[in-house]
């Protein structure tokens, strides 16, 4: 069949009703679910980006502000760069409040994420039939976890477009240079998340199997022409060689990498992309997946590989295999249709898939607007056009388990000299503070708050109360749970520093009662 037939068979009425939903409830979460999920889709992103975009480069990663002999740390600029770009484009036109920034930020995310669902959808149709497929692009749509994570900045999230389209690339069996513009795709979503090319390596398997020559050479073409653009030039006029930050990223998982988390549990991507499905759909897509293998061998050994590398390589975190999610939803559903030819397997179905809309509901309807990392953010978006940016902060956590960094980007600034202190043993105020003063303080966590204030006062006697800082509250809930959670409530005092009165002395005397 060809593909202009094949196209007119497509459901288009279902796929865009489909599509529609998902782009309203990403809406909704890029309005409402602000914030940062992990350290990585902010800090190794937007404080980058962000900074470049100001002028300053937060994490001193560029060359220039390297010290002599400092070699690549390996940060792919491709996506920071698109966000880099992004954000002078919107300053350029005297959009410049952080907050504002993001929400167009997430805006944007939000539509590009809908490749997911409509690919998603395509690739199942054309495999399977139009029913199958509208279970994926509904799952894709609403599943409880997947607006939150559409509006992201997380770069395993964030080359799943690019993945997905090639993915549909590579099923065209008669566009004659489709695998070269799917290589291309590949190589693209490779220099967003170089991890990618565990899957590109799975696929080339695929056609090493089946003798296909003629489509690997495509496929491995277009990945590496891409590459080189992204990888080689870029880095050539940054670095002065070409692969600079890749060959950085190598030699630093080769060294560094097999040291993370080597007591980790084996089967732990196993419950993160199962265990999104909740119980007990996600037993079921665990047997519909090895189930769908046989028949559907271009999509399993590719997310198998990719799989089965991260099981094994040492350095194990949960995002690391959300890139493959998608296409895993992909060949469950293919595995549960044939799956359910056995009486037993469609009854099974039928409760499972009744079960995981009754709890997959209320847990969309809280995680797509859930803020995430509010207490921090805000922290710094109180200091928005306040201040200089060079700054002295304490960040005062003898009331938490452990402080954590905090987004310089909310604040529009970059150059704050910031102190942490989250045990009484960490610092001696007496012989500190006197040398350098500072100018607010963020007292972090509740406990013992008035005495850690009233401690501070003695220093700073006209020290005042500048903002109160509520955490979201989901963040408040996890706190509750679990206290190292540090997304707590956070009070900002402005010390006047210039004007303390009290000696080291007189303060060593005080901290020591």
């Amino acid at each position: 069949m060809q593909l202009s037939e094949r196209i007119k068979t497509i459901d288009w009425t279902a796929l865009k009703t489909i599509l529609f939903v998902g782009l309203i409830v990403r809406l909704i979460a890029a309005i409402f679910a602000e914030g940062y999920s992990m350290h990585d889709d902010h800090f190794l992103v937007i404080e980058a980006a962000g900074s470049w975009a100001d002028g300053f480069d937060y994490n001193a990663w560029l060359p220039w502000n390297k010290p002599a002999g400092s070699a690549p740390e390996g940060h792919s600029f491709t996506y920071v760069g698109l966000n880099y770009l992004f954000f002078s484009g919107l300053k350029s036109i005297g959009i410049a409040d952080p907050k504002t920034l993001m929400l167009l930020n997430r805006l944007v995310h939000a539509v590009f994420s809908l490749l997911v669902i409509r690919f998603g959808y395509l690739i199942t149709e054309k495999l399977s039939n139009k029913k199958t497929a509208s279970y994926v692009g509904w799952v894709l749509a609403l599943l409880w976890a997947m607006p939150f994570l559409s509006v992201r900045n997380l770069v395993e999230v964030v080359s799943i477009p690019f993945l997905m389209w090639a993915v549909w690339l590579t099923l065209q069996e008669n566009r004659k240079w489709a695998l070269f513009y799917a290589g291309l795709l590949i190589g693209v979503a490779i220099s967003f998340r170089y991890q990618i090319a565990i899957y590109a390596v799975g696929l080339g398997i695929y056609y090493i199997i089946r003798l296909e020559w003629r489509k690997l050479f495509l496929m491995t073409a277009g990945s590496l022409v891409m590459f080189v653009l992204t990888q080689g030039v870029v880095d050539y006029f940054i670095w002065g060689y070409p692969f600079a930050e890749f060959k950085g990223y190598v030699v630093y998982n080769m060294n560094e990498g097999t040291r993370y988390m080597k007591n980790a549990n084996y089967f732990m991507y196993f419950y993160v992309l199962f265990g999104f499905l909740l119980f007990p759909l996600g037993i079921l897509a665990l047997i519909a997946y090895f189930k769908s293998a046989r028949k559907y061998l271009v999509l399993f050994i590719p997310t198998f590989v990719f799989l089965l590398f991260h099981t094994i390589f040492p350095n194990r975190q949960e995002r690391f295999i959300l890139t493959i999610f998608p296409l895993v939803i992909v060949l469950v559903f293919l595995g549960i249709e044939q799956l359910r030819t056995r009486k037993f397997w469609n009854g099974f179905w039928k409760v499972s898939w009744i079960a995981f809309w009754i709890l997959n509901i209320p847990l969309f309807c809280i995680v797509t607007v859930m803020p995430s990392k509010k207490s921090r953010v805000n922290t710094m978006y109180a200091l928005y056009g306040k201040t200089h940016g060079d700054e002295h902060i304490l960040i005062e956590a003898t009331g938490e388990t452990n402080p954590e960094m905090m987004p310089f980007f909310y604040s529009g600034k970059w150059q704050y000299k910031v102190l942490e202190r989250w045990s009484t043993d960490t610092i001696n105020p007496a012989s500190f503070y006197t040398v350098e003063p500072q100018d607010y303080i963020f007292f972090f966590g509740q406990k013992n708050l008035d005495q850690r204030i009233d401690t501070f006062k003695v220093f700073y006697p006209k020290m005042h109360l500048e903002a109160q800082i509520e955490p979201g509250f989901v963040d408040k809930f996890l706190h509750g749970i679990n206290p190292r959670n540090s997304n707590s409530y956070v009070e900002i005092w402005k010390t006047e520093a210039n004007e303390s009165s009290k000696s080291s002395k007189e303060f060593k005397k005080n901290e020591d009662q």
